[in-house]
């Protein structure tokens, strides 16, 4: 990274810093998200000063999560704990703790999406392809859906495992064209019910919200009926009306009602169990009437209103086979499916361009029909299908040991032909290779993969043919020293190929995208620093991204995104925690004719700070204070800065009997309910929202 653009970032370090600090002596003032768990302590190696205090295996505290301080990719994980505890309405609103991480609204499935470092959901289409969600291993998600958020519909209840890595060099397992970064969801599993022992668990969850009167059930059957096999069925449904902001103006076009369901199930067999089958069907549906076409707004507009159906499927099979004693074999092969349908119509009269009198209207300047425009009536259905093959080997090298991944991928993505959406199929083969080499203190991971592409038109474009490959790898490096701190970096290229919404324009179809991103930094873990059985950990991550050749933004030659991203934690054996993580960006877009402005999707500065408190395994309660600083555009446009409180709590009670495996939440979000609209957003951010749940493992 250059060192003119490196100041003023690690300048604005100074003052995210105390921006989250001073909110803390006036949390009367304003801040967000604050969320309670109650994690066990977990028991961990650290390598740490050679000394008698630091020898050995210490007991490590946890906080909300855990730092991954241990690898060069900058990669976030959310457990289960967490998870419950965050009481999440969205799979987006989990992850938006996460450094790097920027919500596109984000308190509702339709009209939401993901932003990270710059790259992913824009309020014009619901994705860019460069940030890639995996469900299962499945890969979700359609391409430029005009004005449609779609990657995240799907619901937080059906999974235990979300994890976030941004960047590009963590990527090449997964797929090509990652810049923003890969989430990754696991949905849940019987065993983690039953704790493989045989028999029936059942675990109800309720919850209630104020702000858009708010209402989740769900229910959980995990049947283990042998050793060998495990089967689980969950069903949510999610109901919220519209909420308000924190002047008590309505947010137009914030509710919605989703029903979904999960069926899971897993056979093992053979020698000490070594082979595995896993099946999975994962669902969600949602109705929604007279709501307006563009999903990112708040009125009706010039498109006007629709009545619409989305179906989101996610189907997957995969089989397992991990030999005892045999460390070069470690095999999957997944099969898996991923289907969004989304029908629409428009209801007539709701079009800002319809004045009521006889058809064509020309309120607009342009001739209007009763029916409204094509594009609100077009109906969007996008299938991907793809086998992942691979295998995990590890293996001595004379000094040097190794941990190889390799596999290879068969994509298939079909859509539907529709106005403003050309249809067709996107056929691909990949092979890829990840290998972690380790020897003393450093580790290498080289990275490579190649993947071919043949695309094909339907509908209008027909016959529009077109095959495309791209060669992409990285490196990264890590060096843990004794003392506690590492050091890393890694250099990674990725190419985006052509997608099905290219085929109108010739060059594009024979022009991906490219992009290269630098990454270095440090990090830290030490125990009993301060205070006997303490535990800090710290992470910081700087990085600088080009991309070239750019097809997916409009009168855009090229993008540099730079920034820094800080997470550090501490943990006191009395129970006392503190969760610190903060963003700090700035992008620069070059027009086609040569001008810089500020890039259009570079997400505002960002910090957040959680100090909480554990008493035994019984509570947990914390405060988190969320700030952005405001942004400027180019042309002149601001968004104020804004500075927001929550409180959680968890509590299960430890007296036994009817009160094991049961588990009481509180929070209250936007506690001094404060009015702001967080950049790149395009609704109001709710206002205060009381939640309390209830939940029981029987």
């Amino acid at each position: 990274m250059r060192a003119t653009a490196l100041r003023p970032l690690l300048a604005g370090t100074v003052s995210v810093f105390a921006l989250a600090t001073a909110g803390l002596p006036a949390l009367a003032q304003e801040a967000e998200d604050v969320f309670i768990s109650t994690g066990d302590d977990t028991e961990a190696e650290a390598i740490l000063p050679q000394d008698d205090a630091y020898l050995g295996e210490i007991e490590l505290g946890t906080s909300k999560r855990d730092i991954q301080t241990d690898t060069a990719e900058a990669v976030t994980s959310i457990n289960q704990d967490e998870i419950n505890d965050r009481q999440a309405g969205t799979v987006a609103e989990l992850i938006d703790s996460v450094p790097g991480v920027t919500l596109v609204n984000g308190s509702t499935p339709q009209g939401s999406g993901i932003n990270i470092r710059g790259f992913g959901s824009n309020s014009t289409y619901g994705t860019d392809q460069k940030v890639l969600v995996l469900i299962d291993g499945a890969t979700t998600g359609a391409e430029e859906l005009y004005r449609i958020g779609n990657q995240l519909f799907t619901d937080p209840q059906l999974y235990k495992e979300v994890s976030v890595n941004r960047g590009t060099i963590g990527s090449f397992e997964y797929g090509s064209g990652v810049i923003g970064g890969v989430v990754q969801l696991e949905t849940k599993d019987a065993s983690d019910y039953t704790g493989g022992e045989i028999g029936f668990r059942f675990r109800q969850v309720l919850e209630g919200s104020s702000n858009g009167s708010g209402f989740v059930t769900s229910s959980t059957l995990a049947w283990q009926p042998t050793e060998q096999a495990e089967f689980l069925l969950n069903y949510t449904l999610r109901d919220q009306g519209n909420q308000e902001d924190g002047d008590g103006n309505e947010i137009s076009n914030s509710a919605f009602r989703l029903p979904s369901y999960l069926i899971k199930g897993k056979y093992s067999f053979g020698d000490n169990l070594e082979h595995s089958i896993t099946a999975s069907y994962n669902d969600s549906y949602s109705s929604e009437r007279d709501v307006p076409y563009d999903s990112f707004g708040t009125t009706s507009g010039t498109f006007g209103n629709v009545d619409r159906d989305i179906h989101t499927r996610v189907a997957g099979l995969k089989y397992e086979f991990n030999p005892v004693g045999n460390d070069l074999v470690n095999f999957s092969a997944n099969l898996t499916y991923s289907d969004q349908e989304i029908e629409q119509s428009y209801v007539p009269g709701s079009s800002s361009c319809d004045d009521g009198g006889p058809y064509p209207s020309y309120a607009c300047g342009f001739p209007f029909y009763e029916t409204g425009f094509d594009v609100v009536n077009a109906d969007q259905r996008y299938e991907t299908t793809k086998l992942t093959l691979k295998n995990t080997a590890f293996f001595q090298t004379g000094a040097i040991g190794h941990d190889l991944r390799a596999g290879v991928e068969l994509i298939r993505k079909e859509r539907m032909d529709a106005n403003s959406a050309p249809g067709g199929t996107d056929d691909r083969f990949a092979v890829f290779a990840v290998d972690d080499m380790s020897f003393g203190g450093l580790t290498v991971t080289p990275a490579v993969r190649y993947e071919t592409q043949h695309i094909e038109g339907a509908g209008t474009y027909a016959g529009s043919d077109q095959d495309n490959d791209a060669l992409m790898g990285g490196l990264s490096l890590l060096y843990e020293f004794n003392s506690g701190i590492s050091v890393f970096g890694s250099v990674a290229y990725t190419e985006s190929l052509p997608i099905l919404d290219d085929l109108g324009t010739p060059l594009y179809m024979t022009q991906p995208e490219k992009a290269t991103t630098y990454e270095g930094g440090l990090s830290y873990l030490r125990g009993s620093l301060f205070s006997e059985g303490d535990v800090v950990r710290a992470k910081v991550n700087v990085y600088q991204t080009r991309i070239w050749d750019v097809t997916s933004y409009s009168s855009v030659d090229r993008v540099d995104m730079q920034g820094v991203e800080m997470e550090a934690s501490y943990v006191h054996a009395s129970g006392i925690y503190l969760d610190f993580n903060a963003n700090l960006v700035d992008g620069t877009e070059t027009s086609t004719a040569g001008v810089d402005s500020r890039w259009r999707n570079a997400p505002a500065d960002s910090a957040r700070l959680a100090v909480g408190k554990r008493f035994g395994q019984a509570i947990d309660v914390s405060w988190e204070i969320v700030g952005n600083k405001g942004v400027t555009t180019s042309a002149g446009d601001h968004t104020p800065g804004f500075a927001v409180n929550n409180l959680r709590t968890t509590y299960r009670p430890q007296m036994g009997g009817l009160w094991t495996d049961t588990e009481i939440r509180v929070s209250v979000e936007n506690i001094f309910d404060h009015e702001y609209t967080p950049y790149l957003s395009t609704r109001a951010a709710p206002g205060r929202n009381f939640k309390v749940s209830l939940a029981k493992t029987f």
